[in-house]
């Protein structure tokens, strides 16, 4: 338990309660947590309490999976597919839909050939990170635009690679050139990673920046990871239309040294298979690189990538999952199923949810994109004045409330907090309402 001194113990949680359970978890400073471990709290205070928690710290899907997914693969199933390995580089029909739907939806054509299913994204980051590395002898870093998901740096920590990362929140539009310029001319960096919309601040890159990265990655030979875990999901534009503008915007308009990161989970809810999708560019899957044959049978990239790495990983991902993917892709490619028509509603439920903290003293600490007001999704962040995030974090929880500090995400803006609006029901508004407004009675000047 911290040091922190609290203006009542007439909280909506029992105090005692929960301070105890923060008290044996060991963690000295709770604002640190990883998600994992506030998981775990927050399910030990419910089960004490009986109190039913506003759960805002898990980035986890909260909506129905299309129906056509699950009857693909519940007939996947019984035809017997789970009763063989699935295919190492992924079902061909899957493969194709994959190849379709990053022309249809993001202009950029590829080879089905580096279109991969992958154990969720995360897997083709991990692969990435893995082959990417391998495939160097001068270079040895990964850049991070930051904030950003923090399992992204586990990866690479458990891998023992270097990372470095800035906050591109100080540097929007022209300033992020400089900025990168003065990372990319040292000769380090062999890879970036980005996410757009951005896992946790949801500020979304302008075609200018993306613009930027691209002439970049072309300039010092680096590799983009684009992280599109939330596809199409920036609401202010209707990216879901197959093969008509806009696009989902994409580094890919500006380099072909980009391997795109894809989820199944969050577009698609198809949380449940893991599966993902990694897709290489063109260049990247004929890519020769000699380093390469230090660790692999050959020096080609896309080669090394599939039949080594992600074989070395798991040899494959879910059988039946990949049927049922490619079934909703198939639908989505095709123009009979918008998936906008149903995750537009994690848009809706941010606008009303940012609006109950702000009116009970809160502040968005990600506020604008270049002076447009962010857009409403899958993720906002909060500050309450006078509170550092730890202390917010740790506060909060005595109100019935759970998050994620933004230090967590390498945000340089530790006053905040990243809130996942995925897990709240509406029939919660009310009780945060409620929560919200005696926090504020309590803490507000």
């Amino acid at each position: 338990m911290s040091n922190l001194i609290f203006k009542t113990k007439e909280t909506p949680v029992d105090f005692n309660a929960v301070e105890t359970v923060i008290r044996e978890s060991g963690i000295p400073n709770v604002g640190r947590a990883s998600i994992r471990e506030v998981v775990r709290m927050i399910n030990i205070i419910e089960g004490k309490t009986g109190m039913k928690y506003v759960r805002m710290e898990m980035g986890i899907p909260g909506l129905p999976t299309p129906k056509i997914g699950v009857d693909a693969e519940i007939e996947a199933i019984k035809n017997g597919v789970n009763s063989k390995y699935p295919m190492l580089e992924g079902l061909p029909e899957l493969k194709n839909e994959i190849a379709r739907f990053v022309k249809l939806f993001l202009n950029h054509e590829v080879d089905p050939y580096g279109c991969v299913p992958t154990v969720g994204s995360l897997q083709g980051s991990m692969a990435a990170f893995i082959t990417i590395n391998n495939s160097c002898d001068d270079r040895d870093t990964t850049l991070f635009i930051d904030p950003g998901f923090p399992v992204h740096k586990l990866q690479l920590d458990v891998l023992g690679k270097k990372v470095e990362s800035f906050d591109v929140y100080d540097y929007r539009g022209e300033k992020l050139r400089d900025k990168l310029e003065s990372i990319l001319s040292k000769g380090h960096v062999h890879s970036i990673l980005f996410s757009n919309p951005n896992n946790p601040s949801w500020v979304c890159m302008t075609d200018m920046e993306l613009k930027i990265i691209g002439e970049m990655a072309n300039k010092y030979d680096v590799i983009i990871l684009e992280d599109l875990a939330y596809f199409g999901m920036d609401f202010r534009k209707d990216y879901s239309k197959p093969g008509v503008e806009p696009y989902q915007p994409s580094v890919a308009k500006y380099t072909e040294n980009v391997i795109h990161l894809i989820s199944g989970s969050k577009m698609f809810s198809y949380p449940g298979p893991r599966l993902g999708m990694m897709v290489m560019s063109n260049k990247l899957q004929k890519l020769k690189r000699p380093a390469l044959k230090r660790f692999y049978p050959t020096d080609l990239f896309g080669y090394s990538m599939i039949y080594g790495t992600i074989y070395a990983l798991t040899a494959g991902a879910s059988n039946s999952g990949q049927y049922g993917l490619c079934a909703i892709l198939k639908a989505v490619n095709d123009g009979t199923y918008n998936y906008k028509d149903d995750v537009i509603e994690y848009g809706k439920k941010a606008e009303i949810m940012k609006k109950l903290f702000t009116d009970n003293g809160f502040n968005i600490v990600y506020d604008k994109d270049l002076g447009e007001p962010i857009a409403d999704g899958f993720y906002f962040t909060i500050a309450y004045p006078g509170m550092s995030g730890d202390e917010l974090l740790e506060r909060l929880m005595f109100y019935g409330i759970s998050a994620i500090t933004l230090t967590t995400t390498r945000s340089e803006r530790n006053e905040g907090l990243r809130a996942c609006v995925s897990l709240v029901n509406r029939s919660q508004f009310p009780d945060l309402e409620a929560r919200l407004k005696k926090f504020n009675e309590h803490y507000g000047n």
